[in-house]
């Protein structure tokens, strides 16, 4: 799996997800097309940073998440 730094923080390479899906109780966030993922353990939110450059942040408390590799690969 490709890793790269961004403002050193280390994001894992998930391009191969079409879209990726955060469920909170109220409401739910989608991602189309994301394409590097960095885990925060001390907060448990993710960043995640889409095709079209734009950063989202994922605070924790969220109930579900779901993703669709473009490939159909599942890990």
């Amino acid at each position: 799996m490709k890793t790269k730094e961004i403002a050193g923080m280390t994001f894992k390479d998930i391009s191969s997800e079409e879209y990726r899906v955060y469920q909170f109780a109220d409401m739910e966030v989608r991602i189309e097309k994301p394409q590097w993922m960095n885990f925060n353990i001390k907060s448990g939110g993710h960043r995640v940073l889409d095709v079209d450059g734009i950063s989202h942040y994922i605070p924790t408390g969220w109930r579900h998440l779901y993703w669709k590799s473009e490939n159909g690969f599942v890990f």
